[in-house]
């Protein structure tokens, strides 16, 4: 059995690894794309808020098209190779009533389906929106991801 680092992912971060190592984050209205060269066996993930950096502040992996070009970049460094990469995307919940008058979850998912599409990483899995938040759990040697749903469904 292999031993695995452990690492917690906030949001507005990015880590990416060649050494096995399970990332977990929680994720709500935030959205987590997981990368993984399967040649390489490098595998990274982000976890941004928001969808793109509107030129105020600082440009920092809160934002998805900064959280894509950081990861991107760690992975490159660590000798993955972008035409290897697949991804996977997790997250964007989107709340129906009262909590989510922005379109947060939905503008996340879209940044980040967008910006796959451009730079030709193919997603193997899209598990994103609904109403729950996921607990998401990711190996960066092998690319799998465990997601657990946190609560129940509610329809009012």
């Amino acid at each position: 059995m292999e031993l695995l680092d452990k690492k917690f992912l906030y949001p507005a971060t990015v880590f990416a690894s060649k050494s096995p190592t399970l990332v977990t984050t929680i994720l709500g209205t935030c959205v987590a794309v997981c990368l993984f060269d399967p040649i390489s066996k490098i595998g990274g993930i982000n976890h941004f808020m928001l969808a793109s950096w509107d030129g105020n502040g600082l440009p920092s992996a809160r934002f998805g098209d900064r959280a894509m070009q950081q990861l991107l970049e760690r992975m490159q460094q660590l000798g993955a190779d972008r035409r290897s990469l697949q991804a996977r995307v997790y997250g964007g919940l989107c709340r129906k009533s009262g909590g989510d008058h922005f379109n947060i979850g939905a503008k996340n998912i879209g940044m980040a389906r967008s910006l796959l599409s451009q730079l030709q990483i193919p997603v193997l899995t899209l598990d994103v929106g609904g109403r729950s938040p996921r607990k998401l759990a990711f190996q960066t040697h092998t690319g799998t991801v465990k997601i657990d749903l946190l609560l129940p469904e509610k329809i009012r």
